[in-house]
């Protein structure tokens, strides 16, 4: 009973936000450059921005590129440079 419950308290301590492809050392979100203008230069690419969220310290781009493709991309708030992922 003990370790089912050890179990369950582990289980809820992991963060549900963050998926682990990619991770981003930003620092305070104060300095993070607004997620507008990432918007606005991958659009400036020919990208259709769906959505941008934080994952992992990390802008998180769903979107499709210049090429037609659905991607999932990662951008560093701080410079705004694309991240390798881990698949």
């Amino acid at each position: 009973m003990l370790c089912a419950a050890a179990l369950c308290f582990t289980a809820f301590a992991i963060p549900a936000h963050a998926t682990g492809l990619a991770t981003c050392d930003s620092g305070s979100q104060q300095g993070w450059q607004p997620q507008l203008k990432l918007e606005n230069d991958l659009k400036a690419r020919g990208w259709q921005v769906r959505r941008i969220k934080v994952d992992g310290g990390c802008y998180e781009v769903y979107a499709i590129n210049d090429k037609g493709e659905r991607v999932e991309a990662y951008f560093h708030p701080v410079t705004l440079a694309p991240v390798p992922t881990k698949r």
